[in-house]
């Protein structure tokens, strides 16, 4: 493997959540400034949304690795599709308790006596439920019920969901979990990483797995990185652990733009390919493929295995398995590039409701400008009119008071008293 080519000591861009290899981006930083205030309320929901890969486990586990056992109980869920019976007693199971049967009564009694207990002890109790957006509206108002337990007037157990978009989308406006938005006290969306992070990114991972400057990159492989992933972590980690993996079969110490992009377009390559024939004609031979070295080298073998001196022709058993692993581990790839096509559709679709809510938005509020604007004419007309009608009033007064001065001076009469 890669690692031991570039004498590190571990996997830096492995899939698998891990707090050790934890980067603070921007949006991340956002993130644990939100967790803070809302871990520091002390009581109910705290969600986290972000893209697929966007780093919502590996927050978490860092989370999760930071916090004072002393102070605060800590269990996390993963969920698959849980109904509330079930989403309990995983609660249960989360925080170590025992809970016999599937009685749902016996799992909540179990559970709010081991919050008791921990308050008395001066804890406070979280549990993080992590793939939420798999969770039915039915498990969140169980997990809403939980929220309810207190000691005194004291909340027990605070909350904190993760989940992907669509889980922001139903929290939002799903009539249903009105009582839930109102207990969320804090919330943030995971964005990708800016394009200047990617290369910070890529040098701490590596730096946490004993990178030494081997291999070195170029500096234009970070800008096309950033580019190819999006800014989004795990992507980033597939497309490096490809390109390491490559760099160690060329025996390279460099990784220079070109094989980024080759990688790339092998990737790209893998996605398309077409699904192998199965109905070959019968003439057809058997095609036995036989690695290069640097393929031999990766996988263990040499290339005495297949051309050494009185070697024999592999056995037909042997050929057809190095097929079945070669398909296999294209069909891998293939399934991924699948799901990062399909999670690319799904953002293209929220950009485009996106961007018809702004115009929605965008066009009341044009229309509530305009109202106010004939009401503000309106007012304005009906003030001009009783103004007019004022100085009608007065220049009549003042009329009429000038024709009683006449006629004052005018006669011979004895003056009125005024």
């Amino acid at each position: 493997m890669y690692d031991d080519f570039y004498r590190l000591s571990a996997r830096p861009f492995q899939l698998t959540p891990d707090p050790e290899f934890y980067f603070e981006s921007a949006t991340h930083k956002k993130a644990l400034s939100y967790l803070g205030y809302g871990l520091a309320q002390g009581e109910g929901f705290i969600v986290i949304t972000g893209e697929v890969g966007a780093g919502k486990s590996t927050l978490a586990a860092h989370l999760l690795a930071s916090i004072d056992p002393a102070q605060l109980s800590a269990a996390q869920i993963v969920t698959s599709k849980l109904d509330g019976q079930e989403l309990v007693h995983m609660a249960a199971r989360a925080f170590g308790l025992d809970v016999a049967g599937h009685d749902k009564a016996a799992a909540l009694a179990r559970i709010e006596a081991f919050l008791h207990d921990e308050a008395r002890a001066g804890r406070r109790c979280l549990l993080v439920v992590d793939e939420a957006q798999n969770l039915s509206v039915e498990a969140l108002e169980e997990l809403r019920m939980l929220s309810n337990f207190q000691l005194g007037a004291h909340p027990l157990l605070q909350i904190l969901l993760l989940g992907q978009p669509e889980f922001r989308t139903l929290l939002q406006h799903s009539p249903r979990l009105e009582q839930l938005r109102q207990r969320v006290i804090a919330t943030h969306h995971l964005a990708a990483m800016e394009p200047g992070e990617v290369g910070p990114y890529v040098e701490h991972r590596l730096a946490r797995a004993g990178w030494n400057g081997n291999p070195a990159f170029e500096p234009r492989v970070y800008a096309d990185l950033a580019r190819a992933s999006g800014g989004v972590p795990r992507r980033i980690n597939q497309i490096l652990s490809r390109v390491l993996l490559a760099g160690a079969l060329e025996q390279t110490n460099r990784i220079e733009a070109g094989l980024l992009r080759a990688v790339l377009d092998d990737m790209a390559a893998d996605s398309a390919a077409p699904a192998p024939e199965t109905d070959a004609a019968p003439q057809a031979a058997p095609v036995t493929m036989m690695p290069d070295a640097a393929s031999s080298q990766a996988l263990g073998l040499t290339t005495d295995t297949f051309h050494g001196e009185g070697a024999q022709p592999a056995p037909k058993d042997t050929a057809h398995a190095f097929d079945l692993a070669a398909i296999e581990a294209a069909m891998a790839s293939r399934d991924e590039q699948i799901a990062e096509l399909q999670q690319a559709v799904i953002e293209v679709a929220e950009m485009r409701a996106a961007h018809g809510d702004a115009a929605a938005a965008a066009q009341a509020d044009g229309e509530a400008r305009t109202q106010a604007l004939e009401a503000a004419l309106s007012d304005a007309a009906a003030r001009i009119g009783v103004l007019e009608h004022r100085l009608a009033e007065q220049e009549q007064a003042i009329r009429h008071v000038l024709t009683m001065l006449i006629e004052w001076f005018e006669t011979d009469r004895p003056k009125r008293a005024a």
